[in-house]
């Protein structure tokens, strides 16, 4: 079965500077793909690189078999590779389910979008029930809710997800972890940025460790590692917690 999604020698950055060098990953068709390691490592600007938010400098990026490393970022999520960025993007002042059905704009998206919306306020009830509200009246949680759904609307062949849970209450988290994994089950594949390491591992099947603008290893949800390994990992041999 072809992949999801391959990216082999990607290199990406700002200005003249590779944040992100010689970059290989693989999601499976049907994979839960983690991407972990310290802050300001890289992690954002992979994803910023695949979904051509930024400039690739070198290397290839495949979407279920189809190259999509030249492709601008409208032509990308046409495709149906959907990138959720970091921070809860979303209008302020936009309602609810005006804000959903605006991101079913292009005609795959359209074409499903009121099976997609029922769908995206089943997965989120809270979004159900203030559907007629601002978004700027939503909690942070609310908002990375309606941020994710904003993807849904888009109907995704992929989704990337930038540290969904960041900021958020171990409740949230859990909530927020149960509605991913639903949506996996849809069939959808998932790369997801995460720094909370027991929340991606509990949540993928594979996962890489990005250090210095470099995947240097993969890690597999059955490989035993311990906490001070992933502390020596983050901070170096002999970093304690």
């Amino acid at each position: 079965m072809t992949d999801a999604l391959e990216v082999d020698g990607l290199s990406g950055g700002y200005d003249d500077y590779d944040v992100v060098s010689n970059i290989g990953l693989t999601v499976g068709a049907s994979e839960r793909v983690g991407l972990f390691g310290p802050n300001g490592h890289g992690k954002t600007t992979i994803l910023n690189a695949i979904s051509a938010t930024l400039a690739r400098r070198r290397g290839t990026v495949r979407f279920f078999g189809q190259p999509v490393d030249r492709a601008r970022p409208q032509a990308i999520v046409a495709a149906g590779l959907i990138h959720v960025p970091q921070a809860n993007t979303v209008f302020p002042d936009m309602e609810i389910q005006e804000t959903l059905e605006l991101a079913a704009w292009t005609p795959r998206a359209r074409a499903a979008r009121a099976e997609n919306l029922d769908r995206v306020l089943a997965l989120f009830p809270r979004l159900a029930e203030r559907r007629r509200q601002l978004a700027r009246t939503l909690s942070g949680g609310e908002r990375q809710m309606l941020s994710i759904g904003v993807g849904l609307m888009c109907a995704p062949r992929m989704l990337m997800l930038d540290e969904p849970t960041l900021g958020l209450s171990p409740k949230l988290k859990d909530e927020l972890a149960q509605a991913i994994a639903t949506i996996s089950a849809g069939g959808i594949p998932i790369l997801v940025v995460e720094q909370d390491v027991a929340f991606v591992l509990s949540l993928v099947d594979r996962m890489y460790f990005v250090n210095h603008g470099a995947i240097t290893r993969e890690i597999g949800r059955r490989d035993a590692v311990d906490h001070d390994e992933i502390m020596a990992m983050y901070f170096g041999a002999g970093a304690t917690a």
